[in-house]
């Protein structure tokens, strides 16, 4: 029996048709996913949510990001993901390659091989310049055990906690469990073929200027098919 999961997904205003597809490559795999846009407006209007905006944030769910376990009132387990990434299969599985028992599970990225393989820019595509720190893009996929966050994930340590210790993980006292690269697989920093969940960290082909990044054609498959489905949904409205 599979575990139920309720999975996050980071959404930016200014990112539009890039939620969308992300959303349309989970539920074209796992039609039954529980999905949830994480909408900072939404979470500010309902008051679990109250930090200043803050303009220099790279995107809307740079601290929201943590809030899933809550949100499940630390039942369950929960996952959060950005939208730059789309699903190539059944996002169940992800819970196949998790120690459940752990606080919260993610691919444990190290930079500093990166570097070495020279796989990292300085600039991304929007422009915004690429900082290196400690345990980068860690939490851009999280799988949480939803209980164990009940004492540290709390609002109001989200809405207080500085950034880098949210994203570093202190709150999980090293209780981090490790996932295959499979599933935060960062586009032009991974070499291999072997990706479950494809992530342009650096910019996408949403872009102006960046149409053609690697893997470029599986995103615009998932967009021609997210329009495929949104039009045969309106046909059979209409009938």
């Amino acid at each position: 029996m599979k575990k139920p999961l309720k999975i996050f997904v980071g959404w930016d205003s200014r990112l539009g048709i890039v939620n969308d597809v992300a959303i349309s490559s989970i539920k074209k795999h796992a039609p039954h996913a529980e999905v949830y846009p994480l909408k900072q407006f939404q979470l500010r209007d309902s008051k679990i949510y109250n930090r200043p905006v803050d303009n220099k944030a790279s995107t809307e769910f740079t601290i929201t990001r943590f809030l899933p376990p809550a949100l499940c009132y630390y039942e369950g387990y929960s996952m959060f993901m950005d939208c730059d990434m789309i699903l190539t299969t059944d996002i169940h599985k992800i819970l196949d390659e998790c120690d459940l028992d752990k606080t919260i599970n993610c691919v444990k990225h190290d930079y500093s091989k990166f570097e070495q393989n020279g796989n990292h820019g300085t600039v991304k595509m929007d422009g915004r310049h690429q900082e290196i720190y400690p345990r980068k893009n860690w939490s851009s996929v999280m799988v949480f055990n939803n209980a164990k966050c009940k004492e540290t994930l709390t609002p109001d340590y989200i809405n207080q906690a500085e950034p880098k210790h949210l994203h570093r993980m202190t709150w999980a006292n090293e209780d981090i469990g490790e996932i295959q690269h499979r599933w935060n697989y960062l586009v032009g920093y991974h070499t291999d073929e072997d990706y479950s969940l494809i992530h342009w960290t650096d910019g996408g082909p949403w872009f102006d200027d960046y149409r053609d990044p690697p893997l470029s054609d599986l995103w615009y498959n998932e967009l021609f098919d997210h329009f495929e489905a949104k039009k045969l949904y309106n046909i059979e409205r209409k009938l």
